[in-house]
């Protein structure tokens, strides 16, 4: 007997691990970012990780808010576009009948069999169909707000808490260097691991994440570097 062909496909986990990866990158990269920043200027343990919480929480519930927004509004745009659809069925079912045929021998069926895979799925869920092939909603890419809001706030805090912990480790003279390299660290490891759930390479998210990191870690530290000069 030939064996079951099995295939592995990634794009189920697009949305919450999108929303996820985006979350913790960003909150280790600027709360690190701000900790070296405030580090750089020769501020007091107790002032660096204040700043540090200061800047989980804030950042946290901005990417709550931002993701649950702009995610709504995606939402938003598929509710009104089959609302629109299923009053185009209900007043000229013969057009969108001939619409979704004309789909499919686009896509390279012929016209008598594209006008029967019509009539059947339109038979069966006519706006399911139309939402499928017409507009190119489904199940896995709807819009789900409360899920990317939650995944973004709960990724950013995971994320944020590491250099938070990599200053209560590191030695006063070295805060800046100890917390840019743990977070570089850090930050490899989620590109490789995000690249792993995706199914992507994971050398080139590795060196992607670690590049743009390394240049703005380095950009706060020259400001802070600068301000506590000055100060």
């Amino acid at each position: 007997m030939r064996p079951r062909h099995a295939e592995r496909h990634f794009m189920d986990r697009a949305g919450w691990l999108r929303a996820a990866v985006l979350g913790a990158n960003d909150g280790i990269l600027s709360t690190a970012s701000l900790i070296v920043g405030v580090a750089a200027a020769d501020a007091e343990r107790s002032a660096v990780l204040l700043a540090g919480i200061a800047g989980l929480v804030a950042g946290a519930m901005s990417m709550a808010a931002g993701e649950y927004v702009s995610v709504s509004s995606q939402a938003d745009t598929e509710k009104a576009d089959l609302a629109r659809e299923r009053e185009e069925l209900a007043t000229d079912p013969a057009a969108e009948h001939a619409e979704l045929a004309a789909i499919y021998v686009a896509r390279g069926l012929d016209p008598a069999l594209a006008e029967e895979v019509a009539t059947r799925l339109m038979a069966a869920d006519a706006l399911e169909a139309h939402a499928r092939d017409e507009l190119g909603i489904n199940e896995i890419t709807a819009a789900r707000p409360v899920q990317a809001a939650l995944a973004s706030a709960a990724s950013f805090a995971a994320g944020a808490a590491l250099p938070l912990a990599t200053v209560l480790l590191a030695p006063d003279s070295s805060l800046p260097v100890t917390v840019s390299a743990a977070a570089l660290v850090f930050l490899a490891v989620l590109g490789v691991a995000g690249a792993r759930a995706g199914g992507s390479d994971p050398l080139k998210a590795a060196g992607r994440v670690t590049f743009w990191g390394a240049l703005a870690m380095a950009a706060t530290y020259v400001i802070g570097a600068l301000s506590g000069s000055v100060v």
